[in-house]
């Protein structure tokens, strides 16, 4: 059996059985799950919330409005200095006037960096490979895909099988499809020490 680590997708019907087995994968100690959902389900957003990692966007936004608020005093005052406007004794710079432009930039760049930190912890980025994705996941099913070690495979079927899953895939392959395969493979290959032996 190979060493490398192994992908079992379960495919459900209804949101509620779903949400039951991604409840005892994590009670069982598995992480690395990834659900698939024809609409959005908040049920199925708190199943895969742990708590144990909080947003990272609001770090983007508080940089980002930082950041804009540094260059709304940059661009006023750089501005002043380099065409200045003399108007009898009052000042050149003059930091209240120039607070509504600070704002604005504030939240410009801070709304922009939010969006960033959005993209970027969203995972959109990460694909998944085209045989584990099934297209009814787009009409009217759901699926829930773990990435695990061979050892812990059959313990995870026994799960999913427990909580109704319509069918089990490892590594894009129907599960009843896989065991014919595998005892092909047996037939074409047997051990080494049976052919020694007659």
């Amino acid at each position: 059996m190979s060493k490398s680590n192994q992908n079992i997708l379960g495919i459900y019907t209804y949101v509620d059985v779903l949400v039951d087995a991604i409840k005892k994968l994590r009670a069982e100690g598995f992480e690395n799950l990834r659900v698939f959902s024809p609409v959005p389900n908040h049920e199925i957003e708190d199943a895969l919330d742990t708590g144990k990692e909080p947003s990272k966007v609001k770090y983007f936004t508080f940089c980002g409005a930082i950041l804009g608020a540094l260059v709304g005093v940059c661009f006023t005052v750089l501005t002043s200095i380099d065409w200045p406007i003399v108007t009898s004794a009052k000042p050149i710079v003059s930091i209240p006037p120039y607070m509504i432009i600070i704002f604005e930039c504030m939240i410009l760049i801070g709304g922009l960096s939010t969006f960033l930190g959005l993209l970027i912890n969203s995972r959109l980025r990460k694909d998944t490979p085209p045989e584990l994705y099934d297209e009814r996941f787009s009409d009217n099913k759901f699926g829930i895909l773990i990435n695990c070690n061979p050892d812990d495979l059959e313990k995870i079927e026994n799960i999913l099988r427990d909580f109704g899953t319509d069918e089990v895939q490892v590594n894009g392959v129907l599960k009843e499809e896989a065991k014919v395969e595998e005892v092909k493979e047996e037939e074409a290959n047997p051990d080494t020490t049976e052919v020694k032996n007659d």
